[in-house]
């Protein structure tokens, strides 16, 4: 919630700075101008490459800021590494008190450092100064009664806390940390952990910009980078292809004629919403575990878009132009070819875009399907042994090659469709 909320209000600062400094420096008239031409109209609207930088950068900041990477000047509070104290009093079966204290290690994480000494305690009384180590993040299970005198004895209490009262279960903060005493009597020292998240949570910057290097040099279990990304593009072509191949013909059908309009409708209708996670199971049962499998489930993850896409394309042919066609002696095959194909292309690039999107984000799915090599199975397979920074390589590579398919598809939709957004 944090995060989140400094990403909001980053968002906020930035835009405003932004509309600032523009108009300090752009000419009142001519941004008037723009703002009247511009607004409403969705093809005079281009992305505003400075406010993309800005998000790339605001993301990566945050994403230091919080994991104490080095690439950033600023971090967010981080977890308390050092040495720290607090005492405890305790009441024994003869119903008299004495006060001890406890001395606490908190070394970095993956780090040994040996346990500090307690301090000499110069008294006959029964309780003992006690001593132990921890790694931030993690708490310190500390048995004073262990080592106190009478200790073992069931009326044997802990009744303060740096001279505060706790009762079993209750949580103290004390100096860089909070104590918990539970049933059985034992204090537990939780650390401050600060804002900063943990490497097996979220690993910094550079750690997945290591992991990446050294999988690109060595692979990941026997299996080079390059061929887990290229078995994932191969099967998401597959699919998507598959499903353009069936599903923009049965869309034009189903646009020009009322029967396959009625025959087909409930099924694609039926199918659109049921996401292709849900159809796992059954595509096992069905194809297998092996290829056929995982392409026939992202043909089915491709299929409903595309068809849905032609379908609209069809629809959204301006009826003007097909009487047009008709009165200037076309034929049904012509007007087919002349005027509804290329009015409906468009309609059909951004169908496309958006399967190639649900294919490209489906194929992690479909690699848990008993796959050998992929993107996904090495995403599933380092889960498994929590290693954060190859989750996250792996998902950061798959948005990175998703939206560089979706830049070729626009690329190839400005070529291939130069007359969209014209009447």
């Amino acid at each position: 919630m944090l995060i989140l909320s400094l990403y909001i209000a980053s968002f906020i600062i930035l835009f405003f700075s932004y509309k600032f400094v523009l108009r300090c420096f752009t000419n009142v008239e001519k941004q008037a101008k723009e703002n009247t031409v511009t607004f409403g109209d969705e093809s005079a609207i281009k992305p505003n490459r400075t406010a993309s930088a800005l998000s790339i950068f605001t993301l990566l900041f945050i994403w230091c800021a919080f994991t104490g990477s080095s690439l950033s000047p600023v971090h967010a509070p981080g977890p308390f590494t050092g040495d720290t104290s607090f005492t405890y009093t305790a009441r024994n079966a003869n119903n008299e008190t004495d006060t001890a204290q406890v001395f606490i290690r908190v070394n970095p994480a993956n780090k040994k450092i040996d346990t500090p000494s307690p301090a000499n305690k110069n008294t006959n009384n029964f309780a003992t100064n006690d001593s132990t180590t921890t790694s931030t993040y993690r708490s310190a299970l500390i048995r004073v009664k262990k080592n106190d005198k009478g200790g073992k004895n069931k009326d044997y209490l802990i009744t303060h806390i740096n001279n505060q009262p706790i009762k079993p279960k209750q949580i103290l903060a004390v100096s860089n940390g909070t104590v918990t005493l539970s049933k059985k009597g034992s204090l537990s020292f939780t650390p401050y952990k600060g804002w900063q998240m943990e490497p097996i949570w979220l690993p910094a910057p550079e750690a997945v910009f290591l992991r990446l290097i050294d999988i690109a040099q060595n692979g990941y279990q026997n299996v080079s980078l390059s061929e887990n990304i290229g078995w994932s593009l191969l099967r998401v072509i597959v699919g998507f292809l598959l499903g353009c191949i069936v599903g923009i013909p049965l869309g034009y059908a189903m646009g020009l004629s009322s029967w396959f309009r009625g025959w087909f409708d409930p099924i694609v209708e039926f199918m659109r919403p049921i996401p292709p996670l849900a159809l796992i199971p059954l595509v096992i049962i069905w194809f297998g575990i092996w290829e056929s499998g995982k392409i026939s489930l992202l043909f089915l993850a491709a299929l409903w878009i595309m068809t849905i896409a032609a379908r609209a394309g069809v629809s959204g042919v301006n009826i003007s132009k097909i009487h047009a066609a008709y009165s200037l002696g076309a034929s049904k095959l012509q007007i087919l070819l002349h005027v509804i194909i290329p009015n409906s292309l468009p309609e059909i690039f951004t169908g496309a875009r958006v399967a190639m999107g649900v294919c490209w984000g489906t194929v992690v799915a479909a690699e848990l399907v008993a796959a050998e090599k992929g993107a996904g199975k090495m995403i599933i397979a380092a889960s498994k042994f929590q290693q954060t920074d190859i989750v996250i390589m792996g998902i950061i590579l798959i948005g990175v090659i998703g939206y560089a398919i979706d830049m070729l598809m626009r690329i190839a939709e400005k070529k291939l469709i130069p007359w969209k957004g014209n009447s």
